[in-house]
């Protein structure tokens, strides 16, 4: 079983992600990992912060000579800019200055004081800032080594900033070349006078982003529990990414406008049987169809706005302006990053439950036996 998480702070030290289950013997790739993290840094609208930070990825347990040991994996993106904020986030002395107590709405200030009652508010934007997605990041681009011996590839792109949108296919080149993540440069210099617009009258918009998971064969997750099911699974990791407020699996929400003989794909003959549609997303009763699985993410605008909508603050409730704090524009081309990791997490941990095994030698072997299984149907 994988087990997954993070810690760290937005101006902490660093951010850490913690993976467990990961099997042994698996040559991990640095190098997919770092462009992930600088990925995750790019993409038209991205505020000052990225100016600061190069990061990498630095491992503080489980991997010896590029390779998995089977024991716990522990991950470290370094934040440079806690040398700026030493004096505010030393885990044992601070000084003054930083606290905030005017909530953003739309943010987790507010809720989050109520949850664990804190009367300065950065306690909990230092950890429910984004930057957290980096530790993410960081753990898909290792499962990505983990998905790649198994013939699964993941990737992600932007479909939509504010009203402008792309409805064409992926090409992965094209999406590299665009500076929000978009396979069409004239679609992509739409999308950029959009955040320019946004940008000038000191606001920030969302969007939405597609991820796909493709090369898994049929029969990996299940219907027997709910917490077993593919979609459930791909669906609560999606979800958990800072800003995003919608999940459709396939046609999703469509499918609520079109009849069942124009939704549901037809089975076509043939070793393995295929789909004349995939408007499934690849999943049918919770488990894996072997059509790709794909999945939309939409992501509201950030909350954190030059000029701030109108808030309280939490120390006598009396009105003021949610302060301003250097942030983004626009992030939906960070988050597809995130996305697609947060994918790869998904399906790893539904494939490690499936199998179960402690080496990548035996995963392996049941893996190519669960493929041929499929294949020979």
């Amino acid at each position: 079983m994988l087990t997954f998480s993070t810690a760290g702070e937005s101006h902490g030290r660093g951010v850490f992600a913690f993976l467990d289950g990961v099997p042994a013997g698996l040559k991990v790739d640095r190098g997919t990992i770092d462009a992930d993290l600088s990925r995750r840094q790019m993409g038209y609208g991205r505020g000052g912060r990225m100016a600061i930070e190069k990061d990498e990825v630095d491992v503080l347990s489980g991997i010896r000579g590029g390779v998995t040991l089977g024991s716990p994996i522990l991950l470290a993106v370094w934040n440079r800019d806690f040398e700026n904020w030493k004096e505010y986030m030393d885990p044992w002395s601070i000084g003054p200055g930083k606290e905030l107590h005017t909530p953003r709405p739309g943010h987790a200030d507010l809720a989050g004081a109520a949850r664990f009652k804190h009367d300065d508010l950065r306690n909990v934007l230092e950890r429910s800032s984004a930057r957290e997605t980096a530790g993410r990041v960081a753990a898909g681009g290792l499962l990505k080594s983990l998905l790649a011996e198994l013939g699964i590839s993941a990737f992600s792109w932007v479909r939509r900033i504010g009203d402008v949108g792309y409805t064409g296919p992926f090409n992965r080149e094209a999406r590299d070349a665009s500076s929000v993540f978009c396979p069409d440069p004239e679609i992509t210099k739409l999308m950029e006078s959009r955040i320019d617009e946004v940008k000038k009258q000191g606001d920030t918009i969302g969007g939405e982003f597609t991820v796909v998971v493709k090369g898994l064969p049929a029969g990996i997750g299940s219907y027997t529990q709910w917490n077993q099911r593919l979609d459930a699974i791909l669906s609560a990791h999606l979800m958990s990414i800072p800003g995003i407020k919608a999940v459709q699996i396939g046609r999703g929400t469509e499918c609520a406008e079109l009849p069942g003989s124009k939704i549901h794909d037809e089975i076509l003959a043939g070793k393995p049987p295929m789909r004349a549609s995939n408007n499934a997303g690849g999943i049918e009763g919770g488990v894996s169809n072997g059509e790709p699985v794909e999945a939309v993410c939409t992501m509201k605008p950030i909350p954190t706005l030059k000029k701030g909508l109108q808030s309280i603050d939490i120390r006598n409730g009396s009105p003021a302006r949610a302060r301003y704090e250097r942030s983004d524009y626009c992030a939906v081309p960070a988050a597809s990053v995130v996305g697609e990791a947060m994918a790869v997490i998904a399906v790893s941990t539904a494939i490690l439950a499936s199998f179960g095994l402690p080496d990548m030698a035996s995963l392996k072997q049941a893996f190519a036996h669960q493929r041929a299984s499929w294949e020979s149907l």
